[in-house]
């Protein structure tokens, strides 16, 4: 972990803490609830920091100094995130139930004390859909609550496509740095938004980070036929695998070889058919789960199990699982933080033991993670308009009626009674107009093309609006 996401994770637990006392603590209080190892003049920074950024108030003087957080972040902040411990090394680690500490154990066991197993059908076959649940009752209730981001009846990819260019950068970060790639976040941030490759790194790298932006800005099109179907996951395979593999058909290729897993005494089917047949079944199970995070975890479990490409398996499943996330228009998935050590751990409990104890915690821990960021994020973006949603073609249409007849500011409250007289209830009639009078106030030269308007027609109307 870097200084900057060890400071940022620091900072977080500090307001988990205040969200869940919810009244003033003080510095020593506050270590005590986070139970985090920081020095005295660190958690002042951080305070002082989080005070700065408007998400904490500070109240008394000297030794009667407390903090409280501000109401807006105390809704956002979950406070059942567990508590996270950062090692001197760096590395965050959280708490496990007794089952996931058992998996964990088993993994980390030498590799001759760990008995060679195969790929075992019944793992897949034995799971139906919306009867047999990885998550329980609770967990689902848990996320939901800390996932819902937007409108559930806006279409589907709405919430995504606001958030999308941090997320370009969260997801491809992370994913990427769960491979192993040593891209900083500054580093990938910079090749997304400026196409500049960071000096040093391998080629391999930046084609990584490069094929995750591309694989996400795919899933995030507002199109219904992205899904889990085969179409969808091979062609993400060949995002991702873009210009890695060596074998350019093997890019959203089902594998006809035998492979290996590193560092694992798992080996997964070589039979081409097999492969097929449980591809498919995987698929066609994934798309009947009714609950999101069922499905965003069934597929993070059995993709990388089947493990049907050559390569880049992992990946396709990290991004896979946000499908369900996007078309739900719920907070995303983007592993932010997520130890590449314990991830491993779990998939490897998960390969061997056919167990998901470890890598669902793993699950959980990383959405709330997540969730708690984009839901700051979306504070930020504020809330659209109802009725300008509803009337959104309407309005448009109105304002570039207007701007084609060069209307002048005296004749458009009349013409607009006129225009949307019989249209709407009148309730509705006021503030639509309201809404339009806003618009035409606020277009200038670097907005007016989303409403279908010509540079032409734009600066003929705005030097007769001015006048």
């Amino acid at each position: 972990m870097s200084k900057k996401e060890q400071i940022r994770s620091e900072k977080n637990l500090i307001l988990a803490a205040l969200a869940k006392k919810g009244n003033c603590l003080s510095p020593h209080e506050i270590l005590e609830s986070i139970n985090l190892n920081l020095k005295p003049h660190v958690l002042r920074d951080r305070l002082k920091d989080l005070v700065n950024e408007g998400k904490v108030k500070k109240k008394g003087i000297a030794r009667g100094t407390k903090y409280k957080i501000t109401r807006i972040h105390a809704a956002v902040v979950p406070t059942t995130l567990p508590k996270v411990k950062v090692k001197s090394r760096g590395e965050v680690t959280f708490p496990l139930p007794g089952p996931a500490r058992e998996v964990q154990q088993y993994v980390k066991a030498p590799l001759t004390s760990r008995e060679t197993v195969g790929y075992n059908r019944a793992f897949l076959d034995e799971y139906e859909p919306n009867i047999s649940h990885y998550l329980t009752a609770g967990e689902k209730e848990e996320l939901e609550n800390l996932g819902q981001a937007e409108d559930q009846t806006q279409p589907a990819g709405t919430y995504v496509r606001k958030i999308l260019n941090r997320l370009l950068i969260d997801l491809s970060f992370n994913s990427s740095r769960l491979e192993g790639n040593t891209y900083s976040l500054l580093d990938t941030e910079r090749l997304i938004q400026d196409g500049a490759p960071a000096v040093g790194k391998d080629p391999q790298e930046t084609q990584m980070i490069l094929n995750h932006k591309g694989a996400i800005e795919f899933l995030a099109k507002p199109t219904d036929d992205i899904g889990f179907n085969r179409i969808t996951i091979t062609n993400l395979h060949a995002l991702l695998s873009e210009n890695l593999l060596g074998n350019p058909a093997a890019e959203g290729r089902l594998r006809t070889i035998a492979v290996e897993i590193g560092q694992s005494t798992y080996v997964p089917t070589g039979i081409p058919q097999r492969i097929e047949e449980c591809f498919d079944l995987m698929l066609q199970k994934a798309e009947q789960i009714q609950n999101p995070y069922e499905q965003a975890l069934f597929v993070s479990v059995q993709l990388p199990y089947l493990h049907p490409f050559e390569d880049v398996n992992k990946r396709v499943s990290r991004l896979a699982a946000n499908i369900p996330l996007f078309r739900h228009n719920l907070c995303p998935l983007s592993f932010i933080d997520v130890p590449k050590r314990i991830y491993i751990e779990g998939l490897l409990g998960v390969y061997e033991l056919n167990d998901i104890s470890l890598f669902k915690e793993v699950f959980k821990w990383a959405y709330r993670r997540s969730a708690s960021r984009y839901k700051v994020i979306q504070e930020s973006l504020g809330s659209p308009d109802p009725i300008y949603l509803k009337h959104r073609e309407l309005i448009k249409r109105c304002i570039r009626d207007v701007v084609k007849k060069r209307a002048i500011k005296s004749d458009v409250a009349e013409a607009l009674e006129q225009s949307l007289d019989g249209k709407l209830e009148s309730e509705e009639k006021s503030e639509v107009i309201n809404l339009i009078e806003k618009e035409l106030t606020s277009l200038h030269e670097g907005n007016f093309a989303r409403f279908k308007i010509t540079l032409r027609d734009f600066e003929e109307w705005s030097q007769a609006w001015r006048e």
